[in-house]
């Protein structure tokens, strides 16, 4: 992902929802538990670890029974550690008192809640990047060293990796088109990592790193899962039996789902928002414009999906009163550069969802050469009295308009390609007049037109028509 354009915006719960949220992650609330838990008896090692004999009690503060309870209640407690809730105030008696982000968890603000959080989670994702321990123990050399060669593992190289597939999963959750809430298969999201655009069929060497990148996956996401980052069905066990072990059962082997799924939650979103904007990126949320101008408002959704913009416009109405919001639309919506007619497209489309009440904002600028058409098109369609039919010109420069922001707004579409069919069709002489519309993007639409318009006849008036208005233009 490129740190210069924006990604879409992310839809997000309010604060307090996603303080309440990570409170209840098993993690963080362990974290906190153990955090209460401790007192002048708790010891800890050199590297702020509880001691072993310990964990026992640990486990028994936290609830949790069974082989895994101490590994369980150890990981909560570094993460404890991490994330400020208890400090170390004697590094060599190993004692330990409660740290100050401890009372931030009852009596903070959400958003102190949620640095709290942010922080744990910055640990855990640590934590997701180390080797399995059993390799990190055969790895020790003869001086109680690790190393790190014999574990084939570049730290960087790994929390790289792994922030490329956070990335990624991030993008096609908030991405329109993607599969929104939906779990990621996770073969799809490690092939995202290392297939190449280019290729069309991946080489056996190719699949092969995806099978270790989707194994590799799938541990980290196990352990990202307890913090609240994602919600993570494991890849089915049977698919990892040993070749020489007994046959797994028969499977359907067209169940994607048994090679894992991953979708982020909301929480998760959050983080990645957080993140992604610490690192550079421009990662906007729905809501953000709701107290900026109209002008903010068209311009910030300019790059949005439909249905983003519509969240955003409906949220930036709802503050506002609807005759003075219409006034401030419009305002904003005139202009002749490259970007205005994407403006007015989403100025209209933000005024279509303004009730009756805006009328008067609308025949105030009947007569406006860049807005008069838009507001016929607004009139016409609540069934208004009395609205005069625009001159031809005004129906060209709005055609021109029309197509210049579908152009901005969605490229070479397929429904772009149907509005310039069903323009030359509606008109015969439409390229006669055209070249002559005092539109800045007129040049550019009607080579779109020729560009886009199946038929060669009529793809070549376009051509030659959009040579005329560029010669008209100067250009």
């Amino acid at each position: 992902m490129s740190d210069s354009s924006p990604l879409p915006p992310v839809r997000l719960p309010s604060e307090a929802e996603l303080a309440r949220e990570a409170l209840t992650t098993p993690l963080l609330s362990r974290a906190t538990r153990l955090a209460r838990w401790a007192g002048p008896d708790t010891r800890v090692g050199a590297g702020g670890e509880l001691v072993e004999e310990q964990l026992p009690a640990a486990a028994e503060a936290l609830g949790l029974t069974g082989e895994d309870a101490a590994a369980y209640a150890s990981e909560a407690w570094r993460v404890a550690v991490d994330a400020g809730l208890v400090e170390i105030v004697d590094e060599e008696e190993g004692t330990v008192t409660a740290g100050a982000d401890l009372a931030l968890l009852t009596s903070g603000s959400p958003n102190d809640v949620l640095g709290v959080w942010l922080t744990a989670l910055e640990a855990v994702l640590a934590d997701a990047g180390v080797p399995d321990l059993d390799d990190l123990v055969d790895a020790v050399d003869d001086a109680g060293g690790i190393d790190f060669s014999s574990l084939d593992w570049d730290p960087e190289a790994e929390a790289e990796f792994l922030d490329g597939v956070l990335g990624n999963l991030y993008l096609l959750t908030v991405s329109e088109d993607g599969p929104g809430d939906s779990p990621v298969p996770l073969p799809a999201l490690a092939a995202s990592m290392i297939v190449p655009d280019d290729m069309d069929e991946p080489t056996n060497d190719v699949l092969e790193e995806v099978s270790d990148a989707m194994m590799r996956l799938d541990d980290q996401f196990r352990i990202l899962e307890p913090i609240g980052l994602v919600e993570f069905q494991p890849v089915d066990e049977a698919l990892m039996a040993d070749a020489e072990e007994e046959p797994a059962a028969p499977v359907d082997e067209t169940d994607v789902s048994r090679y894992g799924m991953v979708r982020l939650t909301p929480l998760g979103l959050y983080g990645m928002r957080t993140r992604l904007l610490e690192a550079g990126m421009t990662a906007p949320a729905v809501g953000e414009l709701a107290d900026k101008g109209a002008d903010a408002l068209l311009d910030g959704t300019s790059a949005f999906g439909p249905a983003a913009a519509h969240a955003e416009t409906e949220q930036w109405l709802a503050r506002r009163e609807p005759l003075a919001s219409a006034r401030e639309l419009l305002a904003a919506a005139r202009g002749s550069d490259r970007g205005a007619p994407l403006r007015r497209l989403r100025c209209q489309q933000a005024l279509s969802l303004v009730g009756a009440e805006a009328e008067p904002a609308l025949r105030e600028v009947l007569d406006d050469a860049e807005l008069g058409g838009l507001a016929r098109v607004w009139l016409t369609e609540r069934g208004a009295a009395d609205v005069p039919a625009p001159p031809e010109s005004m129906v060209f420069w709005l055609t021109v308009d029309t197509v210049a922001a579908q152009l901005a707004a969605e490229g070479n579409s397929a429904e772009l390609q149907g509005l310039v069919e069903g323009l030359a069709a509606q008109h015969s002489g439409f390229f006669t007049t055209a070249w002559r519309v005092d539109h800045p993007a007129t040049p550019e639409v009607l080579e779109a037109m020729g560009r886009l318009h199946p038929d060669k006849k009529v793809a070549k008036e376009a051509r030659k028509a959009a040579f005329k208005a560029r010669s008209q233009q100067g250009g």
